[in-house]
C-alpha cells in the first residue's frame, strides 16, 4: 500500500518514498514478528549501528554518483544550509547538516506552541486512544514516558498528543516547542524498532517499545509560554544508535548538554539525531492547548492513502511541518 501524506504550505497529496520499505515490510511481517528471538536479534542496538555503518557511512559514501542523486531526489533546499554544499561529501553529513532556521524557518508572531522538527505529523487526544487502535493501541502513553508508576504519567491524562515522524532526508536536528524550564530529563531504554509507518502500523505499541529521552518543560514559570506542562519524547529509530542533547541559546553557537532547572527558548536547537529515521512526540496537559485548524482538517480528509487508521477503516492523514512552524495555540485555562 503506498503512504500518501499532505503538504502543509500547498495543501497537495504527495506520496512518500520509502527508504528500504521492502525490507522492513519483510523484517516486521506477522511471521517474524512472532519469532521473539529474531525480532530481538533485528531491532538490537549492535545490528542498528552495524545497519548505520552499512547505509550512511559506507555504501552511500563510496559512490559520488549516489550522493549527486540522493541529493538530487530527496529535494534538499541547498539554499537553506550553513555549510558549504561541497562539503557534504557523506550521507552522514547530509543528515546531520545545520540550516539557517533563523532565516528558513520563522517563528510565529503570536504566543504558540511550534514544531519541534522537519517532519510529518499526526494529532489528537489520549482519551481517545482507543479511536487509534492498530492492533491493540497504537501507544500506550504510561508505557511512553516509561511506565504507569512514572509521576508524570498523572500530569498528561486525558491530555493531547503530537507525533512527529522524520523520514531520512529531513533536517534531523530537534527545537525547542516552547519556552520553558527543564523540570525533567531521563531515558528510558528500550529497542531500535524502524519508524517506517509500515513498521509501524505492523508493531505492537513501537513508539512506547524503543529507547527515548524524556524532557519535561514547564512552561507556566516566568516569562514562559504558558501552556502547562509539556513532554517532549525523542525516540530511537532503525540506524539512529544516539540522540545528542545540544541545546544552543543562539544559532548552533556553544552547545550545551540539558540539566534540570534550564530555561529552554522557543525555536533553539535542542538536540540531533543520528543519521535515518526517528521519531518525536509531545504531550500536553488536558485543556491546555489547541492544534491548528489546517492539521485538524488535513487528518481527516478524504482521497488520501494513508498506513495509518482508525476504527472502521478511517484514515489519519499525516501533514508535512516545517520546524518552528505553528502546531497549536494556548487556551489560557489554568
Amino acid at each position: 500500500m503506498k503512504h500518501e501524506y499532505i503538504v502543509r504550505e500547498t495543501g497537495a497529496i504527495a506520496q512518500e518514498r520509502l527508504v528500504g520499505d521492502r525490507a522492513v515490510r519483510a523484517l516486521y511481517s506477522p511471521k517474524l514478528e512472532n519469532a521473539a528471538w529474531l525480532s530481538k536479534l533485528a531491532s538490537s542496538r549492535y545490528t542498528s549501528e552495524v545497519l548505520g555503518y552499512l547505509n550512511y557511512d559506507n555504501l552511500l559514501s563510496s559512490r559520488a554518483s549516489g550522493m549527486r542523486r540522493f541529493l538530487r531526489k530527496s529535494g534538499i533546499n541547498l539554499r537553506e544550509l550553513v555549510d558549504d554544499p561541497a562539503s557534504l561529501d557523506t550521507p552522514r553529513k547530509i543528515f546531520e547538516r545545520k540550516i539557517r532556521y533563523w532565516e528558513f524557518r520563522p517563528l510565529p508572531k503570536e504566543r504558540c506552541v511550534v514544531c519541534p522538527a522537519d517532519a510529518r505529523v499526526v494529532v489528537g487526544s489520549t482519551s481517545q486512544t482507543t479511536a487509534l487502535p492498530i492492533k491493540d493501541k497504537f501507544f500506550e502513553f504510561p508505557e511512553l514516558l516509561g511506565g504507569p508508576k512514572v509521576r508524570w504519567t498523572k500530569h498528561f491524562k486525558n491530555g493531547d498528543y503530537a507525533v512527529f515522524r522524520l523520514t531520512p532526508e529531513k533536517y534531523h536536528y530537534t527545537h525547542s516547542p516552547v519556552t520553558g524550564r527543564v523540570e525533567d530529563l531521563y531515558a528510558v531504554e528500550g529497542r531500535y524498532h524502524s519508524c517506517n509507518p509500515n513498521a509501524t502500523v505492523r508493531l505492537l505499541t513501537p513508539h512506547s517499545k524503543n529507547r527515548r529521552v524524556v524532557t519535561i518543560l514547564d512552561t507556566d514559570c516566568p516569562g514562559g509560554t504558558g501552556v502547562g506542562k509539556v513532554a517532549m519524547i525523542e525516540v530511537v529509530a532503525l540506524m539512529i544508535g544516539q540522540i545528542e542533547q545540544r541545546y544552543s541559546e543562539r544559532e548552533y553557537e556553544d552547545p550545551q548538554d540539558l540539566r534540570e532547572e534550564m530555561m529552554l527558548k522557543i525555536g533553539a536547537p535542542k538536540a540531533l539525531f543520528r543519521p535515518g529515521s526517528s521519531t518525536v512526540v509531545l504531550l500536553f496537559q488536558k485543556g491546555r492547548v489547541r492544534f491548528a485548524d489546517d492539521l485538524l482538517q488535513n487528518q481527516q480528509r478524504s482521497g488520501v492513502n494513508s498506513r495509518y487508521s482508525v476504527p472502521f477503516g478511517q484514515p489519519l492523514v499525516e501533514t508535512d511541518v516545517a520546524v518552528r512552524s505553528l502546531l497549536a495555540t494556548p487556551t489560557d485555562v489554568r
